[in-house]
């Protein structure tokens, strides 16, 4: 089939790669000084997985300066060379990604957009400008790109695809407790109420009583919240778990499944982790732990929480790996 006749013929000869995110995974399209036309119809099918690549998003790789898109030229000027174009499974715009900028990062390294030693990334998003650095994996206890590093007999060494962890300074954060939500769930018997938190994207967290109520949610049907936030909203769905977490050291744990809105369940959502670990810290008291392991289906993060005085707004960090899996070109 000539690229003519192909339904990715506005995207013919793009070259991209394949990542993810703790199984939240992308496909990135090399756009450098912005020539491709983005078309919803065309995103939502690459993302599809039986007619396209298959992915939960899709990314465009692009210089701020030449993207066109409002805001992106301060955030050249401001040192974000590089501006990821975020669109959801279904074409969608989104505000941003925390995996989504993990792997971005990864691949700006991994081609040489950015310097392999790079220890701080400015990327460009909807949401403003993210800062993401290289830290240690806490698998193998060395960071990415250190080249001076030794793993383990029989570990990859780091800065592999297979270690690289990075950790986004991901901005303020807001929730209020004071909104009522109702959230009702296929296999969960009655509705439940939600907290509403912003990450740079909108989120309802659900606190759940067990692991079997988790279990049994039944997410390939959408969620109904009540009342319906203009903006739409991705709902986490939470457990706590105070026998795997370490208060005395400052760490709790939580395991978590997502819906997330224009995509459906995913394996993991960098900025639904965050929420989920900024509700449950809310949820359990100003003495609680600030920093969160969160267990998705995909992997592990670490969240780290700077709340202020009230425990309303603050900031926050996202950890987690990034791995690249298969690069071509678009036919």
């Amino acid at each position: 089939m000539s690229s003519s006749q192909s339904p990715f013929a506005d995207i013919a000869d793009t070259v991209f790669i394949k990542g993810h995110g703790t199984q939240n995974d992308f496909v990135l399209l090399a756009d450098d000084d912005s020539d491709l036309e983005m078309h919803p119809e065309t995103i939502a099918l690459l993302a599809d997985r039986r007619s396209g690549l298959g992915s939960d998003g899709v990314i465009r790789i692009v210089r701020s300066a030449s993207s066109g898109i409002p805001g992106a030229q301060e955030q050249a000027e401001a040192g974000a060379e590089w501006f990821m174009d975020y669109y959801n499974h279904d074409g969608s715009l989104s505000e941003m990604c925390g995996n989504g900028v993990r792997v971005f990062a990864h691949v700006l390294v991994t081609t040489g957009r950015v310097a392999a030693d790079a220890r701080e990334i400015l990327v460009g998003t909807r949401d403003g400008i993210k800062t993401v650095r290289t830290v240690l994996n806490p698998a193998l206890g060395t960071q990415t790109g250190d080249s001076t590093a030794t793993a383990p007999a029989g570990q990859t060494p780091p800065g592999s695809a297979a270690d690289a962890w990075y950790m986004i300074d991901m901005g303020q954060w807001s929730l209020d407790d004071s909104d009522d939500v109702l959230v009702s769930t296929s296999g969960i018997e009655v509705p439940r109420p939600g907290m509403r938190v912003e990450t740079g994207n909108p989120h309802t967290v659900v606190a759940l009583a067990e692991s079997a109520e988790l279990e049994s949610a039944e997410l390939r049907d959408a969620p109904v919240l009540d009342p319906v936030p203009p903006q739409g909203s991705n709902i986490e769905y939470i457990v706590m778990e105070p026998a795997r977490s370490d208060v005395a050291g400052g760490e709790g744990a939580l395991r978590m499944r997502v819906f997330e809105r224009g995509v459906g369940e995913t394996r993991s959502c960098g900025t639904g982790a965050c929420a989920a670990a900024i509700a449950a810290h809310h949820w359990a008291g100003p003495a609680s732990p600030l920093q969160w392991r969160v267990d998705v289906p995909g992997g592990q993060l670490r969240i780290g929480i700077t709340p202020n005085e009230d425990g309303t707004r603050g900031s926050v960090t996202l950890s987690g790996p990034a791995v690249l899996v298969a690069s071509g070109t678009i036919s």
